[in-house]
């Protein structure tokens, strides 16, 4: 009798001896919370942006707080509106709300998953004061048609990138453009990983300086500066009420070389992509779009979506899937259908029926670098398998 195949998780992070030895480095230095291995992470980062002069990169310890910061940093606050899409994790819009603001909700272009142009444009109001698109799956949005709307109607631009690493829109790498701020992820199943972390892009120079004093209480001089200063610097000033977003230097140390390994991860999940799109050609199926021209789709995850002449629903296919021992996710439960986001703003499936129509027949499968040709091999059969019945 053949022996069962272990369980084939939805995601694992590929952590090396580098990074390992880095954490080790951290333990030992005596420096475990934020200090110069996350300067050393933030530089390198705006390093692997290009390093243009005046782009920053501020390490905090989530996406969730990045957004956070740059909204707060841009002065968002009660009776303002933030427009985003319903299709994305609440982190994107629930930053809005810890402001006082509102959140408009709009639906998403149906080939690409990403928010729609035209309908942000249509949910302009007088109260409207920043968009933040979502570069879902880690394709790049429509930027040139959303940046060119927020210049019409004078509006601050924050792109979530927390599935955008290394992305590219236009030859650009995402984090380079011309938005006021970009923000990363670093979460345990992300393109690169610290556990728990993400960064905080932007060449304005205000709206980095606030973001800095704001993610560690308001003080008004970095811990790291304070706490090696070669004369006594024991003295500080709050001048705010700030948060605790700070990323440490144990998180830190993970970055700096999931970083360095970052093009190989994304060579590699491109590869896993395109072995997908190869076993699934015949199958009714609908693929994940790529990017346009020689740009580059970072390929956080693989979302297919099950076609008309599909022989079972989404529920179906994934428990089938989840029986032939194959971990997969719903990226995502679209935002309207909580109730919290549907009960605050009277929200129903019919204002997004391409959002809620990709939701009902989503699953994400498998991409990771830690997965073998194998593992790629068994998802491949068992999708096959699970159509077939």
């Amino acid at each position: 009798m053949s022996q069962a195949l272990p369980f084939l998780p939805f995601a694992l992070p590929e952590i090396g001896d580098e990074e390992i030895a880095e954490v080790v480095d951290a333990l030992k230095s005596g420096w475990v919370t934020t200090g110069p291995k996350a300067r050393r992470f933030e530089q390198d980062f705006a390093a692997f942006l290009g390093g243009e002069p005046g782009l920053e990169a501020i390490a905090v310890n989530s996406a969730t707080a990045g957004l956070h910061l740059a909204l707060e940093a841009l002065g968002i606050g009660p009776g303002d509106e933030v427009i985003t899409t319903t299709h994305t994790f609440t982190a994107t819009a629930e930053v809005a709300r810890y402001l006082g603001a509102d959140v408009v909700l709009v639906d998403i272009d149906p080939a690409t998953l990403n928010i729609d142009p035209a309908q942000v444009e249509a949910a302009i109001t007088p109260r409207t004061r920043c968009i933040v698109p979502v570069h879902y799956a880690g394709l790049a949005a429509d930027m040139d048609a959303i940046l060119s709307i927020a210049r019409r109607h004078g509006l601050k631009v924050v792109e979530d990138a927390a599935h955008a690493l290394p992305t590219t829109h236009r030859g650009a790498l995402v984090g380079t453009l011309p938005s006021d701020a970009t923000v990363f992820s670093f979460y345990a199943n992300k393109t690169i990983t610290t556990g728990e972390g993400g960064m905080l892009v932007t060449r304005d120079a205000a709206l980095a300086q606030r973001a800095k004093v704001m993610r560690l209480h308001g003080i008004n001089r970095d811990a790291f500066d304070r706490f090696t200063a070669k004369v006594p610097s024991w003295y500080y000033e709050i001048v705010a009420p700030g948060f605790k977003y700070n990323l440490t230097d144990i998180a830190a140390a993970l970055g700096i070389h999931q970083l360095k390994r970052l093009r190989g991860f994304q060579a590699r999940r491109e590869q896993i992509a395109q072995a997908y799109d190869a076993a699934f050609a015949g199958l009714p199926l609908i693929v994940p779009p790529r990017a346009k021209g020689d740009d580059q789709h970072a390929w956080h995850l693989y979302v297919v979506r099950l076609a008309d002449d599909a022989p079972l629903d989404r529920d179906a296919f994934i428990e089938r899937l989840f029986a032939l021992g194959i971990g997969v996710s719903v990226h995502y439960i679209p935002l309207h259908l909580h109730p919290y986001w549907r009960e605050r703003y009277g929200l129903d499936a019919a204002r997004f029926p391409h959002s809620q129509r990709a939701y009902e027949r989503m699953v994400s499968l498998p991409l990771y670098t830690k997965m073998s040709d194998a593992d790629v091999q068994r998802v491949i059969d068992a999708v096959g398998q699970a159509l077939r019945g």
